[in-house]
């Protein structure tokens, strides 16, 4: 590639990033506002327990669509470096066999997802009489997430070209649609499970009609047809898949067991209360998820384009930015959560506000990682990750099961299982590994993690101590704005190197860069 085309590039992403920062945190502000406000309605409408499944039955998606969602993560890597490197015959055959080859093992899952669904009130708990409610529920969430993983072949075109605004809008689109229709069937026919279920198999559909209109603008130099399908591309595609296949595993046994145990060890409601605290741990997940995934078709440019110093320079920026970033929600919801649960849910479950805070507090070094997973994906090195991540979820499968009976914790001990299993992967082995791959010291990351730790910690106390004399939203609001304040100008002037400020300066006005100078 010549150098003008590798400065156009840059420049490219350059001009981007700031688009789809802003499309992300305005996905993430409507999942987080349209999350707080169905929790309540929900809980209103149908009762806690009832409540308790609908995440459930999202968390079961992730073990029936796994392999689904493997492959793509497996062509998201392929087809961004065939399309950067601008080879169009490469790239028709790596989407055309991912297609045809999803196309196929997602009618495989039918079977599978009609008997989980079938069989789910046998076995999980499920509030008596909302039985029917809970199989429609399944079936619809189910087949919503296969629908949403199959067009996902198209919203990659959308990833390899960088244009993850157009991706959020995707998501948004399934986000209202869903929402929408769950408000006015629950007005039109009355709270039911089945209904909801019914909402997510239609924002699935929408969504994926709106990805592929978007795809066919964006890539045009891509076509759906089986003569591009290549076997020796199923050959890469699967043995990079399989082995996300086992890293998904393992985290599935990590990010989406909790609600299943607490479900089968101690019942629909106790699962319903253990979903509230949930909650927040999964907004900031989706959070820090969506800051990651703007970085990813740089970091994976970087390896196309051979830039491993760029590469790593940029990954431990990210790594300290994405702790300092997630510190403030963090801290802001482990300090201010008695507070968070009156104003949200009532007073009457003010109590589970110490759950909030063993689900959310580890956080500020788990969800600090992410970018360092990038480097993994980028170099195809995820077989010995995706080894140590699915024993370890086994281990935390046993503790999540183990602690609880053994210590009399209840579904707190499901809470510490993840919480202590989960760090010692991240914390450890994960920039460890990274460090292995690039040749580098192996210190070259874990310092990145410090700013972010302690700054959670700084708020969290600053917050708990506030939340002594609050007693209304809008004192928590005046309180979380005043904490925000300082906590921007304190990490601009202490934590930030001359670069970082820079990079932020290049992405505001000429009048605001002379304010911030």
């Amino acid at each position: 590639m010549q150098t003008e085309d590798k400065a156009r590039i840059d420049q490219g992403f350059a001009t981007q990033l700031p688009r789809n920062l802003a499309a992300n945190i305005v996905y993430f502000l409507a999942n987080i506002v349209i999350g707080i406000l169905l929790v309540p309605y929900f809980i209103k409408t149908l009762g806690v327990g009832a409540y308790g499944l609908i995440p459930l039955a999202t968390s079961i998606t992730g073990y029936v669509a796994i392999i689904v969602q493997s492959l793509n993560t497996a062509v998201s890597r392929f087809l961004t470096i065939n399309l950067q490197q601008e080879d169009y015959v490469a790239a028709n055959k790596t989407f055309n066999t991912a297609l045809f080859g999803l196309t196929v093992v997602i009618l495989l899952m039918i079977p599978v997802i009609l008997i989980i669904a079938y069989f789910a009130p046998l076995l999980f708990h499920v509030p008596a009489g909302q039985e029917t409610g809970a199989v429609l529920l399944l079936l619809g969430v189910l087949a919503a997430f296969l629908i949403r993983s199959w067009s996902g072949s198209f919203t990659v075109q959308l990833f390899a070209y960088n244009r993850l605004d157009l991706q959020n809008l995707v998501n948004i689109t399934n986000l209202v649609v869903q929402t929408g229709l769950i408000i006015i069937l629950f007005k039109l026919l009355g709270p039911d499970l089945g209904l909801v279920g019914g909402a997510y198999l239609v924002g699935a559909l929408v969504a994926s009609g709106v990805s592929i209109i978007l795809a066919r603008q964006v890539c045009p130099h891509l076509r759906v047809s089986i003569r591009y399908f290549d076997r020796r591309a199923i050959r890469d595609l699967c043995e990079m898949g399989w082995w996300v296949v086992v890293n998904n595993i393992g985290a599935l046994l990590f990010l989406q067991i909790d609600l299943i145990v607490v479900n089968l060890l101690f019942g629909a409601t106790s699962a319903g209360e253990y979903a509230i605290a949930l909650q927040w741990s999964s907004f900031l997940r989706a959070m820090a998820g969506m800051l990651s995934g703007v970085l990813a078709p740089s970091i994976i440019s970087c390896y196309a384009r051979r830039q491993t110093e760029t590469l790593i320079r940029a990954t431990k920026s990210a790594v300290k930015l994405m702790g300092l970033a997630m510190a403030l929600p963090i801290g802001l919801v482990c300090g201010f959560a008695p507070e968070l649960l009156t104003i949200w849910v009532g007073d009457e479950f003010a109590f589970l506000w110490p759950l909030i805070v063993l689900l959310t507090v580890h956080l500020t070094i788990n969800l600090a990682v992410l970018p360092i997973f990038l480097i993994n994906i980028s170099h195809n090195r995820v077989r010995v990750p995706g080894i140590v991540t699915l024993f370890m979820g086994i281990g935390n499968f046993g503790l999540a099961v183990s602690l609880p009976l053994l210590t009399g914790m209840g579904y707190y001990g499901v809470a510490a299982a993840g919480a202590i299993v989960l760090t010692l992967k991240n914390a450890f082995f994960i920039p460890w590994y990274a460090t292995r791959v690039l040749r580098v010291a192996s210190h070259t990351f874990s310092r990145s993690m410090i700013p972010g730790i302690t700054a959670t910690v700084l708020i969290a106390i600053s917050a708990a101590l506030l939340g002594e004399v609050i007693t209304f939203p809008v004192t928590l609001a005046i309180a979380s704005a005043a904490i925000t304040s300082i906590y921007f100008v304190a990490i601009w002037i202490f934590a930030l190197d001359g670069s970082e400020r820079q990079l932020f300066k290049s992405y505001l006005t000429l009048a605001r860069r002379r304010i911030v100078a």
